[in-house]
């Protein structure tokens, strides 16, 4: 994500709150500035995500940071512990995919479609969203809110690992009912889901989901690391301004990415 735009067009901002007892940087995102994108990074520079085929490792969060100097970097979806470092879902940035596999149907999508739109799918429940219309798409989870209420039944959505089920720091995504404001919540509190959940109605959403944290959470601004993750990360979501001439700006906001 780089930024390099007067501090008054503040498309992106990024405050410390409490609320409901929750510490936490808030990465606010307006989804009408069409100059804006958020893009999915990975380790290494690769060009395709980690996945049974294909390996790149990880990396350290500080030099992902100096590379892009984007406005905000953060982690982005869960990964595997093994050796090949698989990362969760689906993965679209910039119209193009990172990863892909048909048989993908667990876990809870966010994707930004032309014009900015963004939409949350849970496949088990939703049915598989379609990821051709997304120009960025991130499957994480569990999901926490649907249509503006508290929605949480992970083991529906296969989630089965302790440690997203219990107490954890938290990483989350929403967006309000008009779509018009995204939001990126790094919590500094050990919350349950439920608790996360609480605090994501409480800030306004109306769709939301959990994002990988724990080790993984981290939290850049314009190159200054505001929390440093414990371990190396596959895969990191960065906000960053379209340039003249580019193409990315006929679709408008792109993609997030989680480590």
């Amino acid at each position: 994500m780089a930024i390099a735009k007067p501090a008054q067009a503040a498309p992106v901002q990024v405050t410390e709150r409490r609320v409901a007892g929750a510490n936490f940087y808030q990465t606010s995102i307006d989804l009408t500035d069409r100059e804006t994108v958020m893009t999915i990074g990975l380790a290494n520079n690769a060009r395709q995500a980690n996945s049974n085929r294909v390996q790149n490792g990880d990396e350290l969060f500080e030099r992902m940071a100096r590379r892009y100097q984007a406005a905000v970097i953060t982690n982005g979806t869960f990964f595997s512990q093994d050796e090949q470092k698989r990362v969760m879902g689906n993965m679209v940035s910039e119209g193009r995919f990172l990863k892909y596999s048909q048989w993908e149907n667990f876990g809870t999508t966010l994707g930004i479609k032309a014009g900015n739109r963004p939409e949350m799918i849970a496949a088990r429940v939703d049915g598989k969203p379609d990821w051709t219309e997304h120009w960025f798409s991130l499957t994480c989870g569990p999901r926490l809110m649907k249509a503006g209420k508290i929605w949480l039944d992970p083991k529906v959505e296969a989630f089965k690992d302790p440690n997203v089920l219990g107490a954890s720091y938290r990483t989350a995504t929403g967006f309000t009912a008009d779509g018009q404001k995204l939001f990126i919540i790094t919590f500094l509190s050990i919350l349950t889901l439920q608790q996360e959940a609480e605090v994501m109605q409480a800030i306004g959403c109306y769709e939301a989901m959990n994002l990988d944290g724990g080790a993984s959470l981290a939290l850049a601004q314009n190159g200054k690391i505001l929390l440093p993750p414990e371990r190396n990360l596959t895969n990191y979501c960065h906000l960053r301004w379209l340039t003249s001439g580019s193409s990315s700006g006929q679709t408008g906001l792109g993609a997030l990415s989680k480590g």
